[in-house]
């Protein structure tokens, strides 16, 4: 692969004719749609997986905060992080809602919790905090201040399947949590999307979350919601029933490869390397860099283009800000969360995906190495 483009992300794949076997009763059924046989199975196997109560299945991670959001029948304010993508930020919006956006820490780059408090008003109705390259949110924190202001606290987990935080999956934490099934992440469904959540809501969330993704139809008589067509197909779901067998072992393939880019490039004046949580079982999503400038003599952008005069593609993620973006143009000051700001400015993530050769990973940090001299 040295001599080949080096991208920052590459989807695992389950083998061909292991995929092939596994949609071949889809030609037998020919259920496609609409919550079939491997939707379910996939349903019942992530409950397993990610060891929560509930498990909803959508068409993407995106539509998946979306309808929480719009299930809970919130209205004002939401307190959410800028430092995301922005689908965070739409998902808020496009309900009616207003985000307001809280601070980050340095060390984890998730929200900060001892600056929620100051941002909570009488129109608060909810936090919808982000965890980030599979770093989790100060989540004992968060449940804290969300049950003294009696506040809903929805998760942005798209970056953290399979994680678990003093032996529990993270999706069981909040009121809800949110994870993106993209191509992209460590565990994927080509697109897709789920909602996490208690048994104590079932009856009332989860039922009013599963007519909405399917245009708020209950029966075939009534539609008692308002909602789109975000419901998962049968093919997405074998894809997932696949890549579900294999995802422990391509999250150990990860672990190696974040293991070496930690020992090329920890201890360097002016860089700084993601590092283990206390508790957490990882998953090893991202390799997210901090380069400082004003030690190194060298931007991040200027970084970045030098590794891509190597065919080797690093991301500036997450960049811009959401509160910077142009839809929000003069609605918002990035200033007023200035670590995320500087964050956003001098984070690159590197290439990482489970089949990455370890001498690739020496080779981008050897590059990285001389650029900072």
């Amino acid at each position: 692969m040295a001599n080949d483009k080096i991208l920052v992300t590459r989807s695992s794949m389950p083998d061909f004719d292991e995929y092939v076997e596994e949609i071949r009763d889809i030609w037998d059924s020919r259920w496609l749609t609409n919550m079939g046989i491997k939707h379910q199975t996939l349903q019942k196997e992530l409950c397993q997986y990610l060891k929560t109560e509930n498990t909803e299945l959508f068409t993407n991670g995106h539509m998946a905060i979306e309808l929480s959001l719009a299930a809970f029948d919130l209205q004002g304010e939401v307190i959410t992080t800028p430092f995301t993508f922005v689908s965070t930020t739409q998902a808020i919006v496009r309900n009616g809602l207003k985000p307001v956006f809280c601070d980050i820490d340095p060390v984890t780059y998730t929200m900060d919790p001892t600056k929620i408090e100051a941002l909570i008003t009488d129109k608060t109705c909810a936090i919808l905090p982000v965890h980030v390259y599979g770093n989790i949110c100060h989540v004992e924190e968060i449940e804290e201040i969300a049950k003294k202001h009696g506040l809903k606290v929805i998760y942005d987990a798209a970056h953290t399947f399979g994680v678990e935080y003093k032996g529990r999956g993270i999706g069981t934490y909040g009121d809800a949590s949110c994870f993106s099934f993209h191509a992209t992440k460590v565990f994927h469904t080509i697109e897709g999307g789920a909602v996490t959540y208690k048994d104590d809501i079932k009856d009332t969330f989860g039922t009013k979350l599963n007519y909405m993704k399917d245009f708020g139809i209950c029966d075939e008589d009534n539609i008692t919601e308002i909602g789109p067509n975000a419901k998962f197909n049968e093919f997405c779901a074998a894809m997932g029933l696949c890549n579900l067998r294999h995802v422990d072992g391509e999250i150990e393939k990860r672990r190696h490869v974040v293991e070496r880019y930690r020992e090329n490039l920890s201890g360097i004046p002016g860089i700084t390397v993601n590092q283990p949580q206390k508790d957490v079982k990882p998953n090893y999503a991202y390799f997210p860099v901090i380069f400082n400038e004003e030690i190194l003599g060298i931007d991040r952008n200027q970084i970045k283009d030098i590794l891509a005069g190597h065919g080797i593609n690093a991301r500036k993620y997450f960049y811009p800000l959401t509160n910077s973006v142009a839809c929000y143009k003069g609605q918002y000051d990035p200033e007023d969360t200035p670590v995320a700001l500087q964050m956003s400015k001098r984070v690159l993530t590197l290439p990482l995906f489970a089949d990455l050769a370890l001498s690739d990973v020496d080779r981008i940090c050897n590059i990285i190495k001389e650029a900072v001299k």
